[in-house]
């Protein structure tokens, strides 16, 4: 079977499992006992893993600039709207959407933009490594804040963000201010569970259920998201 392995994890991929390999074969010369056998199980199973935790599969991502798909894979945990008062999200107005999603250890971990944009920025952020399931996470953890400007109308600012969590301690964004990127294109990923958010300009002065609203969100807590497919909003009012 061929598992499509994305290039951000080439260190890793030739490293760890080299190291889980070479362990594996060590046991094997052991002497015969149950402690080769339960040695060898979880080994073998943390090599798999490794290998699936890095895979990228192929995507035929639907072409609809009206909707901004999940630029994650995983759960969503909250949907706020807020104002950005540490001032973070600029250029995004006062007042923001964000949607969190927590990326588990099993989830697919690589990032996709949600629609046609051009990179305005990137920001990187040190910060505590607490679990990304929390929506605090987002404000304290590191982070990298990759601002983008969508390339249809209305040619808004939004922002994903690349949240570290608990067990993660190294966020990849191969991107650099001015690239353009088509929806669904990936530009990173986060290594060893984490969290993503997405910020978007909020509604009109209805807020999230107001009548003014220039767009409906797609999502509810609890569901799972995938990366470049899942809508998480769809515009109404363009």
């Amino acid at each position: 079977m061929h598992i499509p392995l994305t290039k951000y994890g080439l260190p890793q991929l030739v490293l760890l499992p080299a190291l889980v390999f070479a362990l594996m074969v060590l046991l094997f010369l052991c002497p015969l006992g149950p402690g080769r056998l339960f040695g060898e199980i979880p080994l073998c199973l943390v090599f798999i893993w490794m290998l699936s935790f890095f895979r990228d599969p192929e995507r035929k991502i639907p072409a609809d600039e009206s909707v901004l798909y999940s630029p994650a894979d995983g759960t969503i945990t909250d949907i706020t709207e807020a104002a950005d008062s540490d001032g973070r999200n600029s250029g995004l107005g006062e007042r923001t959407l964000r949607i969190g999603m927590f990326l588990s250890l099993f989830s697919v971990h690589l990032n996709r933009v949600p629609c046609g944009v051009r990179i305005e920025g990137i920001t990187y952020k040190k910060g505590a490594f607490k679990n990304a399931m929390s929506a605090e996470s987002g404000r304290v953890n590191e982070s990298n804040d990759v601002l983008m400007r969508r390339l249809t109308p209305p040619f808004d600012s939004l922002l994903v963000r690349q949240v570290s969590g608990a067990i993660a301690r190294h966020i990849v964004c191969a991107v650099k201010p001015g690239d353009m990127l088509k929806q669904g294109d990936r530009f990173g990923m986060i290594k060893f569970g984490s969290r993503t958010e997405l910020y978007v300009p909020a509604n009109g002065a209805g807020g999230m259920d107001g009548g003014d609203a220039r767009y409906e969100i797609a999502v509810k807590v609890g569901d799972k998201v995938h990366a470049g497919i899942s809508p998480l909003v769809r515009y109404t009012h363009e």
